[in-house]
């Protein structure tokens, strides 16, 4: 079978998923989006936004739900990059990766952003398609604070989750138009949100000088 065909089959899956469970099926799906990033956020999260029109969710519990199923995956990424440590790591893509769509080099970069950026990209990569998942294990591999880490991962979900959903509330049946622009215009918005990166850091370091 087709690659192509197993991924559109994977989020066909998932959106059935939380169209029959309901917040249940949500957080599941979440959870799992973090670990397999075959499964995109940004094609389930507007789906369960365009559902609130009838009242089947609400924006709020897709926030809080969709965070919590997040976090708990992103805690398995950064326990990962914790125990394992990079050589393992590393050795275990080169074996099973491609069963999750992952790779040495998606480490290699998701390092990189993490040692450039440090801490902040936790919060910022939340929200970047192609950073969200594996950001988390550098940060494991560097032993940064947990309770940090917990706070920046559900703050960048919360942002990212609320502004999904809501776009997809505000599409209703024209939902899936967010996830084919996102995917069209992935690469312009690494490049905004190192922008957006750079800017916190220099604005960051301007108010401890002047403290």
């Amino acid at each position: 079978m087709h690659l192509t065909t197993i991924l559109d089959a994977i989020t066909s899956w998932a959106q059935s998923l939380i169209a029959s469970l309901g917040y249940p099926g949500l957080g599941l799906v979440m959870f799992l989006e973090n670990i397999l990033p075959v499964i995109p956020s940004e094609a389930i999260l507007p789906l369960a936004g365009s559902l609130t029109l009838d009242g089947r969710f609400s924006l709020l519990g897709i926030s809080l739900v969709g965070t919590l199923g997040s976090l708990g995956g992103a805690l398995v990424f950064y326990s990962l990059g914790s125990w394992l440590g990079e050589a393992r790591l590393q050795k275990l893509l080169e074996h099973y990766g491609r069963w999750f769509s992952l790779s040495v080099t998606d480490l290699n970069r998701a390092k990189g952003w993490f040692n450039r950026y440090g801490e902040p990209i936790i919060f910022f990569g939340r929200m970047t398609p192609m950073v969200r998942s594996l950001i988390s294990i550098p940060a494991g591999l560097a032993g940064m604070n947990l309770r940090r880490f917990v706070l920046y991962t559900a703050l960048g979900t919360t942002l990212w989750n609320l502004l999904l959903a809501w776009g997809g509330r505000l599409l209703g049946q024209n939902w899936l138009l967010i996830s084919a622009w996102i995917g069209k215009y992935e690469h312009a918005v690494l490049v905004a949100l190192a922008a957006v990166i750079t800017l916190f850091i220099i604005w960051r370091r301007w108010v401890g000088r002047k403290k």
